[in-house]
């Protein structure tokens, strides 16, 4: 999406194909949409599947297919506002709590008015109702930092919203008086993370949308008139869930081999963790011996490191464009971005097809396979199939949101025109030269008296202090909580941490007069959450014991790196705790790389046709220290792309690449699928 414009990539062939077999119009070579094409389609149903009971602490209900709802209510979508100002689209937590929806993410600026346009039918008086939460009414504090207000042609509604409540909720704006077209607008009023989900103008008064998952999503169906069934988008040889490093890479390898692919991702970009909206520097070694050409795809994606690289940099450092460009050069992927795969069809142990929402039309479509993988991270594919898979409850590894600060009087700043990158503040802001002063806030992680990297005399790992230790990976929280139903926490209590210590280093230390947040990610990233398992569950002890195996598949060289919380007092309550040790480089944790590891690892052992890459690989707790970065990731792609195409070949299942066709994988692997 580009200055309001959404665009579909697509593979040539495919593109003709579906498009003659489906009735669907396809774009290809990133031909615009303009969100207003998109404004009467609405968010979806979403499955019950898609939804886990204990995210919500309700047995979902099913759909009897209508909904009490009274005549005359419009319901507006935030994710389609024609025009999103300054204010972001955030996903990531959509099958937790019901929707895509606008974040305010200023980093303390306000930012622009997001618009849309609206026409009533009948003219009269409404009640509004807007769909939000206060984001730190969680931890009882004090202040509402994302307080909003709705404008109806330029003014203001009498109620401020993101005061109230800690969960998602309607919260009422009273009654309006409308008639005919009219100008709906979200005016922050903080810059701190205000969020808008949806508003609902009802002509019946007494009327309360339901907040419930299943009612919220037929409120969506019917009152949109959107279809109950998602548009059939084609068949496909492999359908790869997740574009971060990893399925780009198999994506690649495997259209490269001879695949009809679908690389379906839910953000703008490519990499996942290692794009620009979350700037973490990909490790691991690649193109290792004994298959010096693994790894070839990977270094495509990825330059190689110099002395400027590493986390929380400027944009530019981490090629989003490149990733694009490898990708769409490749005739037989059809490239899906801005598209959550949220449903699954699953007959006798194999998937037949996934269903994907647009993130902001809320269209579905389903896209058939003969394969899948699963790069995820999350594992959602092999959970919504019924696959086999572990996740640690407590103490895994938590996630962290990269921050960086700019000197707002330095000429040349590689970090001056963030702004452009993230939209989260305006031209002018950015401009701004001078003394750069921070409010205080009430709200987050107090400080005052407590240390933390980056400030003066902490003393703990990492030790230590300025600028370069604000923002990096040891910024991480949620090591207790659920990573999947909890992560809208734990990216909220990483804000507060952030917020806590620039106001800390600003207003209490008198230190950086000059410096002002330049860049904070808002999407998470995640080191842990669900691992599917294979045929075999590779263990940090397997690293150690230099356990060789026949099926060895990817080279392993990051240390057994498990993170967890530093419980010191000082941090605050247990479970709240955002500062985190690594055991890299310790005693034990170390072992004889490369390592390789098992192929049996990349495929679902009761899921037929399911292959993974990525951090939800068949690995332990333990085990998943020395596999979860990036560049390995990537190689684990290049492998699934090529075994997939070995399937297709043999027309076997994934476990009969083990069984019998390892030679030929292997072979693969010695020529590698990198450009000659």
């Amino acid at each position: 999406m580009t200055n309001g414009t959404y665009h579909f990539s697509h593979g040539k062939n495919e593109a003709n194909n579906i498009a003659a077999t489906t009735g669907v119009p396809i774009v290809k070579n990133e031909v615009p949409y303009t969100r207003r094409n998109f404004i009467k389609l609405a968010s979806v149903v979403l499955p019950a599947m898609a939804l886990p009971v204990d995210a919500w602490g309700v047995e979902p209900a099913k759909s009897s297919g209508q909904a009490d709802l009274p005549a005359g209510c419009i319901l507006l979508e935030a994710e389609q506002f024609e025009e999103f100002g300054g204010w972001v689209l955030d996903q990531q937590f959509m099958d937790v709590m019901g929707s895509p929806y606008l974040l305010a993410h200023g980093l303390g600026e306000l930012v622009a008015d997001a618009e849309t346009r609206i026409f009533f039918p009948q003219a009269g008086k409404y009640r509004v109702w807007v769909r939000t939460r206060d984001w730190v009414a969680p931890w009882k504090a004090p202040g509402a930092p994302g307080k909003f207000q709705v404008l109806l042609n330029g003014e203001p509604l009498g109620t401020t919203f993101g005061t109230e409540g800690a969960a998602w909720h309607w919260q009422d704006g009273g009654t309006v008086n409308v008639q005919g077209q009219a100008k709906v607008s979200l005016h922050d009023l903080t810059g701190f993370e205000g969020r808008c989900d949806a508003i609902l103008f009802c002509g019946d008064l007494g009327f309360q949308p339901p907040n419930a998952p299943f009612g919220l999503a037929e409120l969506r169906r019917v009152v949109l008139g959107l279809p109950v069934d998602p548009v059939d988008w084609g068949l496909f040889d492999l359908v790869v869930v997740g574009g971060g490093i990893a399925g780009s890479c198999a994506a690649i390898a495997a259209a490269r081999l001879g695949l009809t692919v679908a690389l379906v991702e839910d953000r703008p970009v490519l990499g996942g963790n290692g794009s620009s909206e979350v700037r973490v520097w990909p490790e691991g070694k690649i193109q290792q011996e004994p298959y010096p050409h693994l790894g070839e795809v990977v270094a495509e994606l990825v330059p190689a490191k110099t002395f400027l690289d590493g986390n929380a940099k400027a944009a530019a450092i981490y090629a989003d464009d490149r990733k694009l460009s490898v990708v769409r050069a490749e005739s037989r992927i059809t490239l899906l971005t801005e598209q959550r795969v949220n449903e699954v069809e699953v007959r006798a142990g194999r998937i037949r097809s996934v269903v994907a929402q647009h993130t902001h039309s809320g269209r579905r479509m389903r896209l058939r396979a003969r394969w899948f993988a699963d790069c995820t991270g999350d594992a959602t594919v092999g959970f919504l199939a019924g696959a086999a898979y572990e996740m640690t409850r407590k103490g895994h590894l938590g996630a962290s949101n990269l921050w960086n600060v700019r000197d707002a009087t330095a000429a040349g700043d590689p970090l001056k025109c963030e702004c452009q990158d993230t939209n989260a503040f305006s031209a002018t802001v950015c401009a701004t030269r001078g003394p750069a002063p921070f409010p205080h806030c009430p709200w987050a992680v107090d400080l005052r008296d407590k240390p933390f990297p980056g400030r003066k005399n902490f003393s703990r790992q990492p030790s230590q202090e300025g600028l370069d230790k604000l923002g990096d990976w040891f910024w991480e929280t949620g090591f207790d909580r659920d990573p999947i139903a909890d992560v809208e926490w734990m990216r909220d209590q990483n804000f507060r941490a952030m917020y806590g210590a620039w106001d800390v280093l600003k207003n209490v230390d008198k230190r950086y007069p000059n410096h002002k947040l330049a860049w904070a990610a808002f999407i998470a990233g995640k080191r842990e959450s669900r691992r599917l398992l294979g045929d075999v569950v590779l263990d940090a002890d397997d690293f150690r014991k230099n356990r060789v195996w026949p099926d060895g598949v990817f080279p392993c060289s990051w240390s057994i790196d498990l993170h967890s919380a530093e419980r010191s007092p000082a941090d605050g309550p247990a479970g709240e705790e955002f500062i985190a040790t690594a055991t890299e480089g310790q005693r034990g944790y170390t072992y004889h790389g490369p390592y390789w590891a098992p192929y049996r690892c990349l495929y679902s052992r009761n899921i037929s046709n399911l292959f993974m890459a990525g951090r939800n690989i068949s690995v332990t707790h333990n085990g998943l220290g020395p596999v979860r970065v990036m560049r390995t990731c990537g190689m684990m792609g290049e492998v699934v792309g090529m075994a997939a195409a070995l399937c297709k070949q043999n027309d076997v299942r994934p476990r009969e690449i083990y069984e019998h066709h390892l030679p030929g994988l292997k072979a693969l692997m010695r020529r590698g699928v990198g450009k000659k």
